[in-house]
């Protein structure tokens, strides 16, 4: 969705996979992160996953596997492990088609220091996204592998981590790695944090001790703290970054007061995909729906049809479309589908934005279907 400014927020052909080759192999696996494309020849990742890296040793590929792919040599031109921050500069260009289009920065954002719980989403490439590519072989004769896009969302408590300074993002939790020693999100450090269309952090750890489903993010906010006048300038120079605090976006007040709960009952069954979107989107960032045990739970003490019914998808977000539809054909259910969200999110800040929705929603087709 366009910002105010006229800048997209998150954007899949910026995403990079960085690939840091091993020091004195070739071949080696090497280290893997993620990033994300601020300016035509400029990369965002953490500061970590290039940290020492040889300078022919970083490459970053975007759209990997797909008829758009790119992949290009980087060089490291800041990296600060303070801060957790890194700036690629490409040394080779991007092919034609739509990743030759110009590359703005992004809207650069802060969040507020308040008691809130707020949406978040990224797009990485953690090591659980590990796959086998049947069709590639290895000389001997084993299948390559290759790691595929995650994107991940969840509500931040904005309130954690302060000492830290970073971002606890909730996010669905993947199994445990086999190796102990290793964590399924390794690869997902240096993804950009979004919340409303603004790059709000980037992804630089999991802390064990959090569990599977906490990550933390380093805040855009911080890094005038934690970086030198001089790196500040790079940022500011080459990735758009404000030169001040004082220039970070600010999304609209949220609060954690929601409306009263609308009635639904009244929609009607053959509402367009359109118009639902933007409660499925308010739904699918809650961690209530978007684990699939709690909604499997919250699915079971509503109209049994409704889970029998739904065309129930893999994939979560087609599957809370299936969800509404089904909702929408037995009147009432709608309405007990989202109070037992609300009973298990317990009055967050995003059930808020579930309920601003429903009663937009209810607003259109109370006053008729062509109301503003």
């Amino acid at each position: 969705m366009p910002e105010p400014d006229g800048r997209p927020g998150l954007d899949p052909l910026r995403v990079a996979e960085v690939m840091v080759r091993a020091t004195g192999d070739a071949r080696g696996p090497g280290r893997r992160g993620s990033g994300y494309r601020v300016g035509p020849g400029w990369v965002l990742t953490a500061a970590h996953v290039v940290q020492g890296a040889a300078e022919d040793a970083v490459r970053v590929r975007f759209d990997a596997d797909r008829p758009d792919e790119w992949t290009a040599p980087a060089r490291v031109v800041l990296a600060s492990g303070k801060a957790d921050v890194a700036l690629l500069a490409l040394t080779g260009p991007p092919p034609p088609g739509p990743h030759a289009a110009p590359a703005g920065p992004p809207l650069y954002g802060d969040l507020p220091d308040a008691d809130l719980h707020l949406p978040w989403s990224a797009l990485g490439f953690p090591r659980f996204k590990l796959r086998k590519d049947r069709m590639r072989l290895l000389d001997d004769g084993s299948p390559s592998q290759y790691r595929d896009s995650c994107h991940a969302h969840g509500l931040t408590s904005v309130l954690s981590n302060r000492r830290e300074g970073t971002l606890e993002l909730a996010v669905t939790p993947p199994a445990a790695d086999p190796d102990p020693r290793r964590s399924p999100w390794e690869g997902m450090s240096g993804a950009a944090v979004w919340y409303d269309g603004r790059l709000v952090g980037l992804i630089s750890t999991h802390h064990p001790a959090d569990g599977l489903g906490r990550l933390a993010a380093v805040r855009v906010s911080r890094w005038y703290a934690l970086l030198s006048p001089a790196e500040l300038t790079t940022l500011h120079t080459y990735a758009g970054l404000p030169p001040s605090p004082a220039g970070l976006s600010r999304a609209p007040e949220v609060t954690g007061a929601s409306p009263a709960p609308t009635d639904l009952a009244h929609l009607p069954s053959d509402l367009r995909l359109g118009e639902l979107a933007p409660l499925a989107d308010a739904l699918v960032a809650l961690p209530t729906v978007a684990d699939r045990t709690t909604l499997d739970l919250v699915l079971s003490g509503i109209d049994p049809s409704i889970a029998a019914m739904s065309p129930r998808s893999p994939s979560l977000r087609p599957d809370v479309f299936g969800i509404l539809r089904t909702c929408l054909r037995y009147p009432g259910s709608l309405d007990q589908f989202l109070e037992a969200v609300r009973l298990l999110e317990d009055g967050s800040a995003g059930v808020a934005l579930l309920d601003r929705a429903a009663s937009a929603l209810s607003r259109r087709h109370r006053s008729g279907p062509d109301a503003g």
